[in-house]
């Protein structure tokens, strides 16, 4: 579906460019801004710390990126900030900061999420409308399809989230758009399916899982432990992002997943091994918001982007399992 903003895409990835990252102190974010640093871009991070989850946690994730001189951060609320200003010369946006979390975000939370997630979103997009920007990246969630009329789920299945945290994350992909067809704003929308790995925020399934493995804790699962997942290795979620700064996915959707579906079960049976040791669970009621399955069809993004996960669930596990133990024998 091409359009105005069509003609502002060139190539050039290969060239050293200015490039900005929200929410660059969190999971995806921080691993997000070191690559790109890695290959010789300017990163400008921002980032406000809410108290998610602990903020030293965020802290450590931004340790190597503050030692690059190529790296410029901004402790603050996108909601508050001169974003015109944010955006000088600025030639690629990663839209990555968001309030996470299905389970958190029902009732009076919900107000945390629309501010964070929707009015975030548009105020950014408005001053990208100003901007002289080659792509616009946002970072959606396969929370959007809610449980999908088919799997694998491809991205002409009407999303139909049942959380109103996938609310809040649909809500932002029509906003952009929305700016992409009456401001020609150089979007594109990347739907992640379970990302872990290093630095996975403590709330995460796999966290939560190896860490009370590691500690002889009990493990407890919502539901049977037969709901099926498609999980994506952090290093394949980068490489999606990295690739979409001159790929012709302008006014795109696209599913970045992990290439594979898995039962919680199995995934559990899995960690027993990276870990060598034997998991003690229980089972408990499922809990709201929560999908039965997910499951990404990636033809598109294989097609666009070239992408092709590199990472299986075992190798994956293994590196979180060896990045938690590291940080527990620091006493994180």
């Amino acid at each position: 579906m091409p359009n105005a903003a069509d003609t502002r895409a060139e190539a050039g990835a290969e060239r050293p460019m200015k490039v900005l990252v929200t929410g660059v102190a969190g999971f995806i974010g921080s691993h997000l801004a070191e690559r790109l640093l890695g290959a010789g871009h300017e990163v400008v991070g921002v980032d406000c710390f809410t108290d998610y989850y602990p903020r030293e946690m965020k802290e450590s994730n931004l340790a190597r990126s503050l030692d690059n001189r190529s790296f410029v951060f901004h402790e603050d609320d996108l909601l508050g900030m001169d974003l015109s200003g944010l955006l000088k010369n600025v030639e690629i946006v990663y839209h990555e900061a968001a309030q996470a979390g299905v389970r958190a975000s029902w009732g009076s939370s919900f107000k945390i999420y629309t501010e964070n997630n929707v009015r975030a979103t548009q105020c950014l997009l408005e001053a990208a409308k100003e901007a002289n920007l080659k792509r616009f990246i946002y970072a959606s969630s396969s929370s959007v399809y809610g449980d999908a009329e088919s799997y694998p789920t491809n991205e002409e299945i009407k999303p139909m989230p049942i959380s109103p945290y996938g609310v809040t994350k649909l809500a932002g992909e029509h906003l952009c758009n929305l700016y992409y067809k009456n401001y020609g704003v150089p979007v594109a929308s990347l739907r992640y399916f379970t990302v872990y790995g290093p630095r996975q925020r403590p709330d995460m399934a796999f966290n939560k899982f190896i860490t009370a493995i590691l500690r002889d804790e009990e493990i407890f699962i919502y539901g049977d432990g037969k709901q099926t997942r498609d999980f994506t290795y952090i290093d394949d979620i980068v490489d999606a992002n990295v690739s979409a700064m001159d790929a012709q996915v302008i006014g795109n959707v696209l599913n970045i997943g992990g290439g594979s579906r898995i039962t919680v079960n199995d995934t559990i049976r899995i960690i027993e091994k990276a870990t060598g040791k034997q998991a003690k669970l229980k089972y408990i009621e499922k809990q709201k918001g929560d999908v039965c399955h997910t499951g990404a069809d990636i033809t598109r993004a294989g097609k666009l982007l070239s992408y092709k996960p590199a990472y299986d669930l075992e190798k994956g596990i293994a590196n979180e399992v060896d990045w938690i133990r590291n940080n527990m024998r620091k006493g994180r």
